[in-house]
């Protein structure tokens, strides 16, 4: 059972408490003064029956909801960071194509990059690391979950496709600094076209997370990180797995190689739960989203990969995008029933007892155990990136209460998926 290290610290209480960690100060005793009003941006939502449904004309129909964005990406290099989970090709492994269950699914890749093609964007990046040796191509994996390669890179005059879990086409890593006020690192290495990019879409799956709760906008640039830069090591303990990234992110037991950005404080909390929502925002804040596009038309509930005991398919049958990546997210876990605004304590970012084994009803009592993620959204919101407010979010296209699918009953078994 994890538990926590170290106190939970009055910051954090503000920030779950909804209060707005990197816009508040102290003046004096108890009392915060609000320094900065986290910015917002409209949201559209869209239902939508199935992949088959025209999605290159939805697509234009929710760029007009947000006021257009060809002004945006006309003549630009976009950066798509797709959702491809443990990407290599493992997506089949219930029988149902990746596209269906945790991947984003090939006919949104298309139709996105068909528009962002006609709306005048000079070069279409399409990148992902897919834990390949480095020379590794993304397609490869796209290829194993029978996805139609030459139809996407068709589908605009200049598509590109790299996989980002190393060097890549570069020798060496781009250097992107946080931006925002940052958590537990200052800056990240990332490959090349992270940085090279004028326009950075993140193209997320809906879907909920073992750990983290939920796996949306925010939650998908994890994928950005290179295991070939921060894991992969020549020097490791006895009988330990090379792959060592998540030790260093989520658990925090090992730093960086020498020569990547170190950590601001070493000594600070270890517990996941604590870590990653606030890792997941500093990345935010290093290369942040221009646009966040989040498919929820077929997905899987009850975390992010078949391989997750528990999960079932389902068919929300939604599109949700947004220029602000916490609006969007929390505008999105309104649709999947959820509080943008929820505590530690609260679905989705309860964790629950030996997740593997254990029925969803097992829940640990919070006086029992630190099991717990702390809201990203909130995080975000914190470091000054976006509201998490829905009262403040202009919500376009379908209102959130028609485009409810509740995901915390559906996976209890108290509705129908």
């Amino acid at each position: 059972m994890k538990r926590v290290q170290g106190n939970v610290s009055r910051r954090d209480v503000l920030a779950l408490s909804g209060l707005a960690l990197g816009a508040l100060a102290a003046r004096g005793g108890n009392s915060a003064t609000p320094l900065v009003t986290p910015p917002t941006a409209p949201v559209a939502v869209a239902k939508v029956s199935g992949y088959d449904q025209d999605l290159v004309a939805q697509f234009e129909r929710m760029f007009d909801q947000l006021g257009g964005i060809g002004h945006l990406v006309r003549g630009k290099t976009i950066g798509m960071k797709l959702n491809l989970t443990g990407a290599g090709g493992r997506g089949r492994r219930v029988g149902i194509s990746a596209g269906l269950t945790t991947w984003v699914h090939p006919s949104v890749v298309g139709a996105l990059t068909a528009v962002l093609g006609k709306l005048g964007a000079k070069r279409i990046r399409l990148l992902e690391s897919a834990f390949r040796k480095e020379g590794g191509l993304l397609e490869d994996a796209m290829l194993q979950d029978g996805w139609d390669v030459e139809a996407i890179r068709n589908a605009a005059p200049i598509v590109e496709f790299e996989d980002t879990n190393g060097l890549g086409l570069a020798k060496k890593y781009s250097i992107l600094n946080v931006k925002s006020r940052p958590y537990i690192y200052p800056a990240f290495a990332l490959n090349h076209s992270y940085e090279d990019c004028d326009f950075f879409v993140s193209v997320a799956k809906m879907k909920n997370h073992e750990e983290m709760g939920i796996t949306l906008s925010m939650k998908n640039l994890f994928g950005i990180t290179p295991e070939l830069g921060y894991g992969l090591r020549d020097t490791i303990p006895a009988g330990a797995s090379r792959w060592t990234r998540e030790r260093v992110f989520h658990y925090g037991q090992m730093q960086p190689p020498a020569g990547i950005p170190q950590e601001i404080d070493f000594k600070s909390n270890r517990y996941e739960g604590w870590r990653m929502p606030r890792l997941l925002t500093d990345i935010c804040g290093a290369r942040p989203i221009d646009l966040a596009v989040i498919d929820g038309i077929e997905t899987i509930i009850g975390g992010e990969g078949t391989g997750v005991p528990g999960t079932k398919p389902a068919k929300p049958r939604l599109l949700v995008v947004g220029l602000n990546c916490v609006c969007t997210d929390a505008v999105a876990m309104a649709t999947m029933g959820y509080n943008p605004r929820a505590g530690r304590n609260e679905p989705p970012f309860k964790v629950y007892k030996d997740a593997h084994t254990h029925p969803p009803e097992q829940l640990i009592p919070p006086e029992e155990s630190h099991q717990y993620a702390d809201n990203i959204v909130l995080m975000g919101e914190a470091a000054g990136i976006g509201t998490a407010d829905l009262a403040k979010i202009d919500v376009r296209g379908v209102p959130i209460k028609d485009a409810l699918y509740d995901f915390e009953t559906r996976w209890k078994g108290q509705a129908p998926v």
